[in-house]
Parts: structure tokens; C-alpha cells; sequence
């Protein structure tokens, strides 16, 4: 068996108002407080603007979980860099790290919904050229006294950013990717790599792309980590499991093209895809597919590993698994399904902890 560090994801809908969205940040950082004492390695929420889920301010918001927590690891997958000024992102993901005393993973990202930019009059098809800068003066202000740039999008003269990382020379940087150029941007520029939403198979290929360009890349050192995440469920038996979570796995979850984002006036921009030009290139198509079939098909998700559901034993083999078949090795669980009501989620969550992140403990990596 292979060592395997668990990370958590966590979504913050937005359905209160007023008070009761403190109440709602209260009962997800006692989450995370949770979380750290059953043994997740690490806590990740994602960043979305103009959105009724997703974290809009995740340096802020982690700051507060940081204060309840001393071990667990934070960030999130992703920060939307083109939407930030990168000396402010540096100082705000810097100042954190310091909170945290080196706990924080810095998760990047180019962002995927045309209507999120258009919003906020950021032209959506130079986002990956506005994060290459980003990302580049970001490194700049955490390793250098002074920054004086002149990009393209942005032009610093003797620049004095503070503070520096706690993490020295700065936190791990992951690179949130779907295709295969931004797997090959990640493997050249040596970053830890994570995935989502696609199948088991396609998840594998890009894996081995990656492992493939960093080797050609002549890097020093070890091969960067690898992160996958799934929607998981566990209960007693397989049975059960399956019984709780088939109403809720392909369904209940907000699809990109519906939702109240259609009922306004932007809507999801250009492309019921939700991308812009960009929903016609053929991987994003091919993984609007895949979500759309995942949406009406219980069984897809299972067969394909879009969804690990079982008996804490059935989830320990199908996790060993995916660790030989794809190469993760960090294994990110998200146990809110849709609607599905709290105390099975509550219930998925303590078993996991209990039972499985056990099974992996103290195995020599």
C-alpha cells in the first residue's frame, strides 16, 4: 500500500442572509476543527466570484479557520488568480501562512465560467496569460526584498511586499488543471498537480502526461504530489451506503447552465456550457459529457469513479486501488452530496475518519 494524505473539501453555499451567515461560517470552521482531530491531512474550499456556492474571499475566511485549528493544512483549490492584484494575493496568502505557521497550500487556478469574468469586466480568454504574470510577481514578492516587473497586465517599480512566508521559500503550489496544456504548464514549472471531474480513465491519462513532462523537464528532487478529488460516501455496509446516497449522487447538484445564474440577465455568459468559445474545444466537450451523463446516471458515477461509495472496507480497496491505477497521492473527499440531509453526510464523515484514514496511517511513502 502507498502513503496516502486525505484533504477535505468543503462547499460554503450561499443560502442564508443576513446573521445567519456567520452562523453558517461558525459551523464549517467547527467542521474543520473535526476534520484535524480525526486525521485529514489537509482543508480545501474553492474560490468562485458571482456565484451561489464557493468561498468569494478564501484568504479571509481560512485566516478564521487557521485561529481554530494547529494542525490541519489549508487553502484553497483554487484561488482564481486572474482576479487578484498578485502583490495583494502575495502579502494576503503570505500573512496567512504566518497565522497558520506554515500550514497553507496555495491551490492555482485560471477559472472556468465566462459569466464569472464578465461580471467583473475581465476579459475571460487572457485569463491563462493574466495568471502566468500573477503567478510569476507572486514568487517575486516571496522571495525577493523588492519587485520592479513590467508585464503586459501589470507594471510594479520597486515594489516592497511584506510579509514574507512562513514557509520558506514559500508554500506548496498546486496547479488546479483540466487540460492538457495546463497539465504540461504544471509539470514544466515543477507544481504539485490536482484534478477533478473527469473519469478514472481520463484522470490517469492526464497523470501520465504529467509524470511524463516533469521527467522531461529535468527537475531535481521529487516528483510533485498529485490530487484527486471525489464525492464519497460510506456507511456500515455497501448496502447501505448505496441506499443512502443513490438520490442524491446524480442529482440535487446545481449544473452549470441551470440554476438561478440562468435566470439572470448575463446568465452563464456566450455558452450554455458555461466557457465561453472555450466549451467547444473537444476536452471540455468531452467533459461536459461526462457531467452531463453523471448527472441522471448512479451507476455511471460508481463504474467510473466519480463517486467512491461503500462499506469502509469496500472503500478501502476501491481507494488502493485508484492509488495503483492513477497515482494520487492525496485523496480529497467530498462527503456533501447534493441535498443530502446532514446527518448522513455527519455520518459519512466520522466513519471515514474513524475507519479509513486509519487503514493508511504509518505506511512509509
Amino acid at each position: 500500500m502507498a502513503a496516502l494524505d486525505f484533504a477535505f473539501w468543503d462547499v460554503l453555499p450561499h443560502t442564508s442572509t443576513g446573521t445567519a451567515i456567520a452562523d453558517d461560517y461558525n459551523a464549517h470552521i467547527r467542521l474543520a476543527q473535526r476534520l484535524e482531530a480525526l486525521g485529514w491531512h489537509s482543508y480545501f474550499v474553492i474560490e468562485h466570484q458571482n456565484a451561489p456556492q464557493g468561498v468569494s474571499a478564501p484568504s479571509v475566511y481560512l485566516t478564521a479557520v487557521a485561529r481554530e485549528t494547529s494542525k490541519l493544512r489549508l487553502g484553497a483549490m483554487m484561488w482564481q488568480l486572474p482576479f487578484y492584484h498578485p502583490l495583494r494575493l502575495a502579502q494576503e496568502v503570505a500573512m496567512l501562512d504566518q497565522l497558520s505557521r506554515g500550514r497553507v497550500e496555495f491551490g492555482t487556478g485560471i477559472g472556468v465560467h465566462e459569466h464569472e469574468f464578465i461580471r467583473w469586466g475581465v476579459d475571460y480568454y487572457q485569463r491563462a496569460a493574466i495568471s502566468e504574470e500573477v503567478l510569476q510577481v507572486v514568487k517575486m514578492a516571496w522571495t525577493q526584498d523588492e519587485v520592479t516587473f513590467d508585464g503586459k497586465y501589470f507594471h510594479f517599480d520597486e515594489a516592497l511586499p511584506h510579509p514574507k512566508p512562513y514557509q520558506q521559500p514559500y508554500p506548496p503550489i498546486w496547479a488546479a488543471v483540466h487540460s492538457d496544456t495546463s497539465v504540461e504548464f504544471a509539470a514544466r514549472n515543477n507544481y504539485h498537480v490536482a484534478k477533478n471531474l473527469d473519469t478514472d480513465e481520463v484522470v490517469a491519462g492526464k497523470f501520465a502526461l504529467y509524470r511524463r513532462v516533469w521527467g522531461e523537464s529535468g527537475h531535481a528532487g521529487p516528483i510533485p504530489r498529485m490530487f484527486l478529488m471525489r464525492t464519497v460516501h460510506v456507511a456500515p455496509t455497501d448496502e447501505q451506503a448505496h441506499l443512502e446516497a443513490r438520490d442524491y449522487v446524480a442529482a440535487g447538484a446545481e449544473r452549470v447552465g441551470g440554476g438561478p445564474i440562468a435566470q439572470t440577465r448575463i446568465g452563464w455568459g456566450s455558452h450554455t456550457r458555461g466557457m465561453g468559445a472555450d466549451s467547444e474545444r473537444a476536452d471540455n466537450k468531452a467533459r461536459g459529457q461526462t457531467m452531463a451523463t453523471a448527472a441522471r446516471d448512479y451507476q455511471f458515477n460508481v463504474d467510473n469513479g466519480l463517486a467512491i461509495v461503500g462499506s469502509p472496507s469496500t472503500v478501502i480497496r476501491k481507494l488502493q486501488e485508484g492509488q495503483e491505477r492513477i497515482g494520487y497521492n492525496v485523496f480529497c473527499t467530498n462527503h456533501q452530496i447534493g441535498r443530502m440531509p446532514r446527518d448522513l453526510v455527519d455520518r459519512s464523515i466520522e466513519l471515514f475518519g474513524r475507519e479509513v484514514i486509519p487503514a493508511f496511517a504509518g505506511v512509509p511513502a
